[in-house]
């Protein structure tokens, strides 16, 4: 008989996960599994509530990442109003979205992930966390610690608070840049810029030790799917769908983000409450992508940004076309914070910057609305419909997170496969399961929405565990 490895629960993530691993008679790993386990319906609870809300309640959503939330779902708001939102209230999304993308990668970073490239995957336990990480490298972390107040301090100066502001709403922003506050946050930029940079300079040393891992951690061909600018720019905020195929052809440009139920379908499979995007005219798996830093990078033909172009032409170094192994979505984190930074400080030092015409007052003049953006994880969508009263109907959210799903799946078996001996289990085997689940960063609690029915599977078992009674949907 064969026999099963679970790891319940996922460690250093953002919600709840386990991973079932199948082998067969003679020990050798057959399958993985990645399950989600958790789920949460606001598709559901915002039937019935004035759009108007919307912003304010989906950036509940989530903890790590409200600021996303803020971003895509005002932009839906703004798509049912059909107006254009001031220039400079999109400068200051844009510059909330940078600071929301510089904590977000951080935490991920510092405090889940380098641990394991610090102190190793095969560490003890006990110390691979973000204490044994201070106790080790002490200037590393309290960069970490550092990079990530920062972002959290942007947001808070904007919005009021650092958790779920509510600054970012239909038509633009609730109130414009104060002098002072801009100035506060121009006088963080060069300490963060520092803190990144040492950061990419030990990164870049590091990750060479880890060939084993770079070469399993989900590294298969795949399409990526992003936004970019009309030059082809790394763009978080606006901008325009692309996808690329495995070989670096972009297969699909400036698509049209209203209609992305054409184009993106979701598949469902019996074991996780986490759906399968992909695109539709290659069908499902084939049709499945990556999104998020490393797809981003793979997509963009250039960051923009000084810095950044400098980093990624280090970073395409790594593959022949586009950089495959998803290890590396490490890497393209931390550019991604060293672009933001230098976006930011650019936006803050435009005059218009200040200007107190930052929102568009206007009633709905649609009743359908899709926003698109980038969170830190990848391609976000919001798409809402309402009533003649402005009362919400229906929505539909695709969450970045649920884009990596199958390549999350395809990362545990490939890992597992190859370091997973089911005769002389050892921690590490497990833990390097676990990171391959880390280089996407998941935000679990995120993305576990429905649109319909979901898979359902309970059992009634008697005190010897016997099986009474069971259901299934």
């Amino acid at each position: 008989m064969g026999k099963t490895i679970t790891i319940d629960p996922v460690t250093r993530i953002e919600g709840h996960a386990k991973i079932t691993i199948f082998v067969d008679d003679s020990g050798n790993v057959e399958d993985a599994q990645f399950h989600v386990t958790q789920f949460r319906g606001f598709e559901k609870l915002i039937e019935g509530r004035p759009f108007s809300e919307m912003p304010g309640i989906m950036a509940r959503i989530c903890g790590i990442c409200p600021v996303s939330h803020l971003v895509a779902s005002a932009k839906a708001c703004d798509a049912l109003l059909a107006v254009d939102i001031p220039p400079t209230a999109a400068m200051l999304r844009r510059i909330m979205n940078y600071a929301q993308f510089v904590q977000s990668h951080a935490l991920s970073f510092f405090h889940l992930a380098s641990p394991d490239f610090l102190l190793g995957m095969d560490s003890d336990i006990t110390k691979r966390n973000i204490f044994g990480v201070a106790a080790e490298r002490p200037e590393l972390a309290k960069d970490g610690i550092a990079l990530r107040r920062f972002g959290q301090e942007v947001i808070e100066s904007l919005g009021g608070k650092r958790i779920h502001p509510a600054w970012v709403v239909r038509g633009g922003v609730s109130a414009a840049l104060a002098e002072e506050k801009r100035d506060a946050i121009l006088k963080g930029i060069p300490d963060a810029f520092g803190a990144i940079l040492r950061t990419l300079e030990w990164y870049r040393e590091a990750f060479g030790q880890f060939q084993a891992e770079i070469a399993t951690f989900a590294n298969f061909p795949s399409l990526y799917m992003g936004l970019t600018t009309r030059k082809g720019e790394l763009e978080f905020y606006d901008g325009d769908l692309r996808l690329m195929d495995s070989a670096g052809n972009v297969i699909e440009d400036r698509l049209d983000q209203g209609n992305y139920h054409e184009y993106i379908e979701e598949a469902v499979e019996p074991y996780s409450y986490l759906k399968f995007p992909y695109y539709k005219p290659m069908g499902y798996p084939a049709g499945s992508y990556r999104v998020g830093p490393l797809a981003r990078l793979n997509l963009c033909e250039r960051a923009g940004s000084p810095l950044a172009d400098q980093e990624l032409l280090r970073f395409r170094t790594l593959d022949d076309g586009p950089v495959q192994s998803s290890f590396h979505y490490h890497y393209a984190r931390l550019i991604e914070v060293l672009h933001c930074l230098e976006r930011m400080e650019l936006l803050l030092n435009d005059p218009a910057i200040l200007d107190e015409h930052v929102r568009a007052v206007a009633e709905a003049n649609r009743l359908e609305g899709v926003g698109v953006s980038e969170a830190p994880r990848g391609t976000l969508i919001h798409h809402y419909k309402i009533d003649k009263h402005g009362q919400m109907l229906w929505a539909n959210l695709i969450i970045a997170t649920g884009h990596n799903n199958y390549a999350m799946n395809r990362g545990v078996q490939q890992v597992a496969k190859h370091f997973v001996k089911a005769d002389k289990l050892q921690e590490g085997m497990l833990n390097r399961v676990e990171a391959v689940i880390r280089t996407y960063d998941p935000c679990l609690s995120c993305s576990t929405h429905a649109l319909g029915q979901m898979p359902l599977h309970i059992e009634l078992r008697g005190p010897n565990q016997e099986l009474l009674d069971e259901v299934k949907r």
